[in-house]
């Protein structure tokens, strides 16, 4: 962290930086009373930027020109705590910027977010605006969300796909992509950044993944991070599984006792020991095939006859003689 976490601006008056005009008007409309040049300090700030950072993960700079109209008006802290008397600074600008002749991890060229922030002077502020001054605090990271993180490799969404952050494919490095933001929450003065020019701390507001995604990834030997929303589907999954699971071994109970019932009435040589073993270890598709192999020759060699008949069927004395009335 060497360069632009806090931007210096050239020009500097006794310490301080002064606020032009045009500058001086956007922080009073944030203020419930104007504000003159010499009540406020000023200075840049880079917010995040398009490189891989220690979390294998970037924005995209499609991203960084959203992010600079979701950040003007947000608040600066420290460490992230969303405490109001934690709050230290506002952006009153902020925007999008190539820097010449840098690129990224990835070879792509450099772009990074760059904002104006102001800090009101007074005896509260004074010792934040000579650290800012002294080059004692100077890392920032960043809280927002977005939509998605695809990967850069195949563009899938990076918690389902095959590919490793960190790995190379094809000589492509992959990383997670952060795409389409639709927050920014606040920027905070840290001690350690993810970023390594700045620093980001990133929330996801994407779209839960479905149970097939899941189980994709289980099986893929994956680690993963799961919602509130998601924790609860797959627990009812679970809880479903387990209700198939007690009504499949009710069916198959069933039918193992269907079988040796049956078994009995056609193959009476074959002991009960014998059979239930047998049935034990056939699957649910072998005990219907053979439940009905025995239900048929059930039929035929229990099917009623009838004592009396006509047609061609012979009606002598001789045929029916114990009927004979």
């Amino acid at each position: 962290m060497t360069n632009n976490a806090i931007i210096k601006a050239a020009a500097v008056s006794g310490g301080d930086q002064t606020p032009s005009e045009e500058e001086l008007a956007l922080i009073n409309a944030y203020t419930r009373r104007k504000l003159s040049a010499e009540e406020v300090y000023v200075f840049s700030v880079a917010l995040c930027d398009n490189d891989v950072d220690r979390d294998g993960e970037r924005f995209t700079v499609e991203s960084l020109f959203a992010l600079e109209k979701l950040f003007v008006g947000k608040t600066g802290i420290f460490d992230h705590s969303p405490s109001a008397k934690n709050q230290a600074a506002r952006i009153f600008a902020c925007g999008a910027e190539q820097v010449p002749g840098r690129k990224t991890a990835t070879g792509d060229e450099y772009f990074r977010l760059t904002a104006r922030a102001y800090i009101p002077k007074n005896e509260g502020s004074r010792a934040l605006i000579e650290a800012i001054d002294s080059g004692i605090v100077k890392e920032v990271s960043v809280g927002c969300a977005v939509r998605e993180t695809k990967c850069s490799v195949c563009g899938e969404d990076i918690a389902v796909c095959p590919h490793q952050k960190g790995e190379t494919y094809g000589g492509r490095l992959c990383c997670g992509e952060l795409t389409e933001p639709v927050d920014a929450y606040e920027w905070s003065f840290v001690a350690v950044p993810a970023q390594r020019e700045a620093g980001v701390i990133k929330s996801f507001k994407r779209k839960e993944r479905s149970m097939e995604d899941i189980i994709k990834q289980l099986k893929a030997g994956k680690s993963l991070t799961l919602s509130d929303g998601e924790c609860e589907k797959l627990s009812g999954y679970i809880e479903s599984l387990m209700q198939s699971a007690k009504d499949g071994v009710y069916y198959r109970e069933n039918l193992v006792a269907d079988v040796v019932r049956l078994s009995a009435a056609v193959q009476p040589d074959v002991s009960r020991g014998t059979m239930e073993d047998v049935a034990k270890a056939m699957s649910v598709a072998q005990l219907r095939e053979f439940k009905n192999a025995f239900e048929k020759q059930k039929n035929r060699e229990y099917a009623p006859k009838p004592q009396l008949c006509g047609g061609s069927v012979n009606n002598s004395a001789e045929s029916f003689g114990q009927f004979t009335i």
